[in-house]
Parts: structure tokens; C-alpha cells; sequence
């Protein structure tokens, strides 16, 4: 098993200096924004900025990389994410940002595309879950570290800039070295919502919801830890902590919606996730570990929403559409990201930061009303019917490319 796993490290070496890059570049933005005196729209701007390029680079960047190769086009790719993390350390206006972020966006897409597709192409049958296993590892990871990173600079200097530069450039060495040869030409994807709602409802509705909670939350939490009083270590624990913690979770409770309707479950924790929100806005805690304990046990229940929402919609989708099934929902959670920052920064412009919760605990709440109402109009898929759960990286840099890494696909 080792011999067959062993060709891929190289890339996911490259992977974790792309995700660690990502991490870094993503907090530092906000941090170093809010230090300037932007405004709470113009940092959800840059969130929602960032994702949009994202899911745009999802549906086109296959174009071009199909008409320069993979190896030119993820050179490129890396190169102008450098060229973009120094220009945001030297040019400090808002709207230059927000523009940047969109290519920022973009860009990400395309190398991730490269390497899943990569990843996929250098991993057999046999090997493919350990590959997918490893891979959320490294994400979860590289990611934790990239933000984690922040403690070690100062948000007000340039040097956390140039790291993000350098961290860019390092994730093209490992493929740019390689004598691997290219993957297959990577398939444009497609998101057809009719049909998308027409399998599942629920994941439907669920997914686009759980990305404007996240989406706010990654793209505001900052602004919220900033506006609290704590240090930029502090801030930099707790966007850590969420991520992890929601990671922690999905296994137990995955294993749970193993063994009863998926939407009991999608429900039950979606409430939780709306009394934790609710209890941030009017308790406001105080002090950094308390701080950095309560956004934990709100990133436990709403980053462990996704993979439990991509399961049930897979419980009733035909074996052939597993791929078109999970890849349009990745892109709805894309969507959903795009308009979590825009809606969070209004709010908080109006209401102030912790206000940020209002609008996680909302979309929460739909998602609980909208699963439990569901319940009534079809029945729940039979236990042995049902696709085994599988734990999936709620990380915005996962792209469609991904889901052909996952062992449930049975042809490549």
C-alpha cells in the first residue's frame, strides 16, 4: 500500500504549501483591513469577492487549462498568487483588495483543480480512500497552519505578505519537478439546480445555507475577534479551533446519520449551531479562552453540517450521478459563500460585530425548519440502502476535481 500511495506525496507537499498560503493570506487580509479602518463592508466584500472568483474558477479554469497543460497552467496560477499576496502588502486600498481577492479566488480554483486532478490520476482503486484520507488530512492541516502562522508576524508589517508570497511559490516546486506525466484533460463542470433540488431537497437547500454560515463566519470572524478585544494570536486560535473542531465532530456524528434519518440529525445540530450563535449575541463572552472555547463549540456543529448534508443527498442519488451530484452541491456551498459575507457585513455595519451570529443562527435555523419539514414529504432512505459516511474537509479551497478522489467513485 505504501509503494502505491507513494507517488503522490510530492503533490500533496504542494498542496499543504497552497492550503498553508491560502490560510495565511485569508486571515491576514481581514486582520490587516480592519487595522486600516475599512469598513465592515468592504472586509465582507473581500470574502465574498474571494468566493465568487472561486466558483467561477470551478466552471472555466478547466478551459484554460486544457488549452496551456497542467503543468504551464498551475505555474501560472501559483506565480500570479505570489505576484497578488505582495501587491496586497504594498498597495493597502480596500477596493484594490476586493478585486484582487476575486483573481485570489480564481486562481486557488485552478491550481486545486490541477492537483486533485492529479492526485486522482496517480492513485489506484485500491489506494484511493487512503489518498482521500490523506488529502483532508493535509487541507485540514495545511490550513490550520497557514492561519496559525499570523501569531509568529505582525499584521501591521509586510513580512506576513512575503511569507504568503513564498508560501505560493514553494506549492509549484513538487509538481514543476515532478516526471510524472500530465493527468486527463479535467471535465468543465456543470450545475444543473433543477435537477440538483429534484435528487435532494434537503442537501439543496442545506448546502447553500451552510455556506452562508461559514462564508460569514471565515470572512467575518475576524472582524468579530478583533472587535472583542483579543490579540491577533488569539483571533488566529480561534478561526483555527472552529475548523478543527467541526472536523473532531463530523465522524460521530456521520456515524449517527448511519443509523437514522440523516435529517433528524441535519436538524438537531443545526439548532445547536443556532442556540450557540443566539447565546454569542446576547451573552458576549469575555476574555480570550473564553472566546476561543465558545467559538470552538460553534465551529464543532456548524462545520460538521456539510458532510452530513452531502451524504443525504447521495442516499438518493443513482450510482452513475454521485460525481454530478456532489460536485453541484460543492458549488452551492460556493454560492452560499458568496452571499454569507455580503449579508453578515451588512448586519454588522448596522448592528455591530457580534451581529454576525444573527445571521449564522438564521440560516441555521432554516436549515433545521426545512430538514424536519421535509421529513413529512418523504420518507427516509432504509438503512442498509444507504451510502456509508464519509468525512469531508468544509475547506473553501475544495473544488469539484476532489470529488473523483473519493473512494465511493467506482470508475475513474
Amino acid at each position: 500500500m505504501f509503494r502505491s500511495i507513494l507517488p503522490v506525496f510530492a503533490l500533496l507537499r504542494g498542496t499543504a504549501f497552497l492550503l498553508a498560503a491560502n490560510g495565511l493570506h485569508g486571515l491576514l487580509l481581514p486582520l490587516r483591513g480592519q487595522a486600516e479602518g475599512f469598513a465592515t463592508t468592504a472586509l465582507g466584500l473581500l470574502g465574498a469577492a474571494w468566493a465568487t472568483g472561486f466558483v467561477l474558477g470551478c466552471i472555466y479554469a478547466p478551459l484554460l487549462i486544457m488549452r496551456v497543460g497542467h503543468v504551464r497552467a498551475l505555474g501560472a496560477f501559483c506565480s500570479l498568487l505570489a505576484v497578488i499576496a505582495l501587491l496586497t502588502g504594498m498597495v493597502i486600498d480596500a477596493w484594490v483588495w476586493i478585486a484582487l481577492r476575486a483573481f485570489t479566488g480564481f486562481f486557488i480554483a485552478g491550481a486545486f483543480m490541477i492537483i486533485e486532478s492529479w492526485l486522482n490520476e496517480q492513485s489506484s482503486n485500491e489506494s484511493r480512500g487512503t489518498v482521500f484520507g490523506l488529502y483532508m488530512l493535509v487541507s485540514l492541516g495545511s490550513l490550520t497552519a497557514g492561519q496559525l502562522a499570523v501569531v509568529w508576524g505582525d499584521v501591521a508589517g509586510a513580512n506576513l505578505f512575503m511569507l504568503a508570497g513564498i508560501f505560493y511559490c514553494l506549492a509549484l516546486l513538487p509538481t514543476a519537478v515532478s516526471t510524472a506525466a500530465s493527468p486527463k484533460p479535467l471535465n468543465q463542470v456543470r450545475l444543473n439546480l433543477r435537477k440538483l433540488f429534484a435528487v435532494s431537497p434537503v442537501a439543496f437547500v442545506a448546502c447553500f445555507l451552510i455556506g452562508v454560515a461559514n462564508g460569514a463566519w471565515g470572512a467575518l470572524g475576524p472582524v468579530y475577534g478583533v472587535a472583542t478585544g483579543v490579540s491577533t494570536s488569539a483571533v488566529a486560535i480561534m478561526m483555527s479551533v472552529t475548523v478543527v473542531a467541526g472536523a473532531v465532530l463530523q465522524m460521530p456524528l456521520g456515524r449517527l446519520s448511519d443509523r437514522m434519518d440523516r435529517r433528524y440529525v441535519l436538524a438537531g445540530v443545526s439548532v445547536l449551531g443556532m442556540v450557540v450563535g443566539i447565546a454569542l449575541l446576547f451573552w458576549r463572552p469575555a476574555g480570550e479562552t473564553a472566546i476561543i472555547a465558545t467559538a470552538g463549540v460553534y465551529g464543532a456543529f456548524a462545520f460538521s453540517l456539510y458532510s452530513i448534508a452531502v451524504a443525504h443527498a447521495n442516499d438518493h442519488a443513482t450510482p452513475g450521478a454521485f460525481i454530478e451530484v456532489s460536485g453541484g452541491l460543492l458549488l452551492l456551498y460556493g454560492l452560499g459563500t458568496v452571499a454569507g459575507p455580503m449579508a453578515g457585513s451588512a448586519v454588522m455595519e448596522f448592528s455591530g460585530p457580534v451581529a454576525l451570529f444573527a445571521v449564522t443562527a438564521f440560516a441555521h435555523a432554516l436549515i433545521a425548519a426545512y430538514a424536519i419539514y421535509r421529513t413529512y414529504r418523504r420518507n427516509p432512505v432504509p438503512v442498509e440502502e444507504r451510502e456509508e459516511f464519509r468525512v469531508i474537509a468544509t475547506n473553501r479551497a475544495l473544488t469539484p476535481e476532489a470529488i473523483r478522489l473519493d473512494p465511493r467513485v467506482e470508475d475513474k
